[in-house]
């Protein structure tokens, strides 16, 4: 059997055969930027969904904000899931300078939630927020997170460069994300129900690899 093996050559077939069906079947459909075409493309990419071509969507001059808070090399990128920080270039963060943290399997955090009648992922925005520097919040499955991040947000407890809001379910996960996209924070957000940790991380990558293009 005949089938491609590299890598690469994959990935950039499969570009290709996304341009050629959003070509056929939305025929009408423009981008707003380059650099919105490149993030979306690469979340179709990740979940073969093209109803992100009308979902994803951004807010207050977010890519900006991102590339802003990339390319100072001083700030933490925080998940609200293992699965979304192990699907991140952290290679492409290292070399920028950006730290990452998940607190979601912190014992002290668990704790807080417990303690507190919350879920983890709330307690785990509590912690971001005594972190010092700038802060980008990658939410790919807690609407609990968005949630929390936006009260103390607008109660001045939290500073944020950026969200990527992308909570995947049928409990909050639509509310919390139109929530965000209403808000003052800069935010590329998955309308509706669908999303994910992989969403999540494919956006920040798309960022990364557009920056790492920009330099080389």
């Amino acid at each position: 059997m005949d089938y491609i093996k590299n890598p690469q050559l994959i990935e950039t077939e499969s570009f290709k055969i996304i341009q050629e069906i959003i070509d056929q079947e939305f025929p009408e459909y423009v981008f707003s930027s380059p650099k919105e075409e490149k993030i979306i493309k690469r979340v179709i990419h990740t979940s073969a969904d093209f109803d992100y071509l009308k979902n994803l969507v951004f807010s207050n001059d977010a890519v900006s904000e991102l590339e802003k808070f990339f390319l100072a090399g001083k700030g933490t990128i925080f998940t609200d899931t293992t699965m979304a920080l192990s699907g991140i270039n952290k290679r492409f963060l290292d070399k920028l300078g950006i730290r990452y943290e998940c607190y979601i399997a912190d014992p002290e955090v668990a704790e807080q939630a417990k303690a507190k009648g919350m879920t983890r992922s709330m307690a785990g925005i509590e912690r971001a927020a005594t972190i010092a520097g700038p802060k980008v919040f990658v939410i790919g499955n807690a609407p609990t997170a968005i949630f929390k991040l936006l009260e103390q947000f607008h109660d001045g407890e939290l500073e944020v460069a950026a969200v990527i809001g992308a909570p995947v379910g049928f409990v909050g996960a639509a509310e919390s994300k139109e929530a965000l996209f209403e808000s003052d924070i800069p935010a590329i957000v998955a309308r509706g129900r669908k999303g994910g940790s992989n969403v999540a991380a494919a956006i920040i990558n798309a960022m990364l690899y557009q920056l790492v293009e920009r330099e080389n």
